[in-house]
């Protein structure tokens, strides 16, 4: 299967993976407010879809880092469609208010739709791995996080002050159990 070509707009999940202030301070200046409008046409209010915003953002963040978003349609239609889903689903947890769609914001483009569901997707993965990584004791998190942010196994066991050879093994039992755990939830058929 070819790779998906990257829309223009790519380089506002690559900005958001370099934490560059300048594509953030763009992406509130240019969409957020198209967001705030539509949660406060929608039961909403300003700080309420602020706080949509940032949750969509961190995902953003999170899955840009992960390196598994390519941007395939408009960054404004997907960031609008992941914020508009966010809000209904937080009115439909909290009451049973009335919602207002404004055939204007609502986009019927399978890519835009495509890519929302992915970051959704991905998101509950990421939820159900932290989920389950909690439950390791201590050490197996130490290990795991220095072999996810050091370069090498060298490097762990050196930071650690133990052998190679142990962190080694440390880590594929500590991986063994994530692994075990997240496929025993009944989360993960869904998540597949």
């Amino acid at each position: 299967m070819a790779q998906p070509v990257p829309h223009p707009d790519q380089m506002y999940i690559e900005g958001l993976a370099e934490n560059n202030s300048a594509i953030i301070q763009s992406i509130y200046k240019k969409f957020v407010p198209k967001v705030i409008h539509y949660i406060r046409t929608n039961s909403g209010d300003e700080d309420q879809a602020q706080d949509v915003v940032q949750e969509v953002l961190i995902v953003l963040f999170d899955q840009a880092k992960a390196k598994k978003l390519t941007l395939t349609c408009p960054f404004d239609a997907y960031f609008f469609l992941l914020c508009k889903r966010r809000w209904l689903n937080e009115l439909k947890k909290t009451s049973n208010k009335g919602v207002t769609l404004d055939e204007d914001f609502i986009s019927n483009k399978e890519a835009t739709d495509d890519m929302a569901a992915q970051t959704e997707l991905f998101e509950s993965q990421q939820h159900l791995f932290d989920m389950m990584f909690q439950k390791l004791g201590e050490k197996c998190q130490e290990v795991l996080k220095l072999s996810f942010a050091l370069k090498s196994m060298e490097e762990v066991a050196q930071k650690l002050n133990v052998t190679y050879g142990y962190v080694r093994k440390k880590k594929s039992l500590c991986t063994g159990q994530l692994t075990q755990w997240i496929q025993e939830s009944s989360q993960f058929t869904t998540l597949k």
